[in-house]
């Protein structure tokens, strides 16, 4: 395989140090291989930074906002600082709040239960199932895959002006596809959303990650992230935003922590005055250290530079797309086509394998991690194949055996953690596999394509 000169060119910062980065696995040829992690978009690695930060945190763990003690009253300033910190990463305006949740998905759902009664919510068939699917209780319009920006926003702007009647409306979309990994044009989508009388939310699980996220500039109503994908543990998640619509809601949990104030009434029932602040929708022991990671992940990212880091992720993107389109037999998958911009999320099948066997080889042959499926994004995955509707298809692997053309892509990711050997050994790895095949027996095993122990092939 010819090496671009790119490759050979210093990058403009340094990888940021991540957890794992020095795991070694098995190898079904033979010997071990350092771990190379090329699944950020589901998971990323946890930064060094963060990890070190909760370890310093960990001996003054404590309950928070009630509790009188030093502990107590320690945990408490850190999860508060941690939402004004979270609040700063996010440029929210003065009277935006922060809420903490599980994850993106935790973070919509939430919303969803929040929007005015007939409110009509407005969502791209190209989204993850975390922003396409919350929306049960409110009428939806589902709109079809856009195959330009420019055609994102005039499907947008058409679909707002006809609804009936006109009230309400929120429109949903995502910052960075989690399958493509192409930016979408979010401050034109806030403008024509505005302009036709709807509010807005940005799906930055993907964006937040790779690209600095502005709201008063890119002037959404709210944003939705996981830390899991910013390089923080899993379990905690952000949804920020206009406070107004989530004041005026019920709860998301009725529990301690979203109640000021519980009395019984004459008649035997029980009065309750919730919270107005983020706490009404925060109800239970937060999650401290997943809250403080959150907040510790945005100031390693904006310390070490955000701009640089996304330069340098854009030369690895152009590494990657570079050895890719050396090989015929690789199709990368693309909404809005080769010249638009992306963060370090690509897609992509290779004719004559299953994308599950392709995958599975990487691993058990190379060491690469990374990603086949659906991608929990099933109609985007279906437009981008060309396939039927009705053809069989899940997250995971389908019950195809290796060599079967499978509805289903490859999807290789990466981003501040990533060395420059795992991107060259990913590219050299698919060159090798596509060119000689694979150098060991599969098979599928529960779902999933897996390497046949009894043999190697025949190569």
């Amino acid at each position: 395989m010819s090496v671009s000169t790119a490759a050979l060119e210093p990058s403009v910062c340094a990888p940021l140090p991540v957890l794992g980065q020095d795991v070694t696995v098995p190898l079904v040829t033979g010997g071990e291989v350092t771990y190379a992690a090329l699944d950020y978009a589901a998971s990323a690695p946890a930064l060094q930074r963060v990890w070190d930060d909760v370890a310093a945190y960990a001996p003054y763990y404590g309950s928070v906002h009630r509790g009188a003690g030093y502990l107590s009253q320690l945990s408490t300033d850190l999860f508060e600082n941690s939402r004004r910190t979270v609040a700063e990463f996010l440029g929210c305006r003065a009277d935006d709040q922060v809420v903490f949740t599980r994850s993106t998905t935790d973070s919509l759902n939430l919303l969803a239960a929040a929007i005015p009664a007939n409110c009509q919510v407005f969502v791209y068939e190209t989204e993850h199932h975390a922003s396409l699917l919350p929306w049960r209780d409110a009428q939806v319009t589902y709109l079809n895959a856009p195959r330009t920006p420019g055609q994102a926003v005039e499907t947008l702007e058409r679909a707002l002006a006809d609804r009936d009647p006109y009230g309400p409306a929120l429109v949903c979309v995502t910052g960075a596809s989690n399958v493509t990994g192409e930016l979408w044009p979010v401050r034109e989508l806030a403008a024509a959303a505005h302009a036709h009388g709807a509010r807005i939310v940005l799906d930055a699980a993907q964006f937040a990650p790779h690209h600095p996220v502005d709201i008063a500039e890119l002037d959404v109503d709210w944003v939705a992230f996981s830390g899991h994908k910013l390089y923080a543990p899993f379990g905690s998640g952000v949804l920020a935003g206009r406070a107004d619509w989530l004041q005026a809601a019920e709860p998301y949990l009725a529990g301690g922590g979203a109640s000021r104030k519980v009395a019984r009434r004459a008649d035997g029932g029980v009065d309750v005055d919730w919270h107005t602040t983020a706490a009404r929708h925060e109800a239970g022991s937060p999650n401290v250290i997943g809250v403080y990671s959150i907040a510790s992940a945005c100031k390693a990212l904006t310390e070490a530079g955000f701009d640089n880091l996304v330069a340098r992720e854009q030369e690895l993107v152009s590494r990657v797309r570079e050895g890719l389109a050396e090989v015929p037999e690789v199709q990368v998958l693309s909404l809005f086509g080769d010249d638009a911009p992306r963060v370090g999320v690509i897609s992509f099948v290779v004719r004559g394998w299953n994308s599950s066997h392709f995958a599975a080889a990487l691993s058990a042959e190379y060491g690469i991690g990374v990603r086949d499926g659906l991608f929990c994004a099933h109609p985007l995955v279906r437009t981008l194949l060309g396939s039927d509707p009705q053809d069989p298809g899940e997250c995971g692997a389908p019950e195809a055996e290796p060599g079967e053309r499978s509805l289903n892509a490859i999807r290789v990711s990466f981003g501040a953690g990533t060395p420059d050997e795992h991107i060259d050994r990913f590219l050299r790895a698919v060159t090798e596999l596509v060119r000689e095949g694979a150098q060991w027996k599969y098979r599928t095993e529960d779902g999933r394509c897996v390497p046949d122990r009894g043999e190697a092939a025949q190569v």
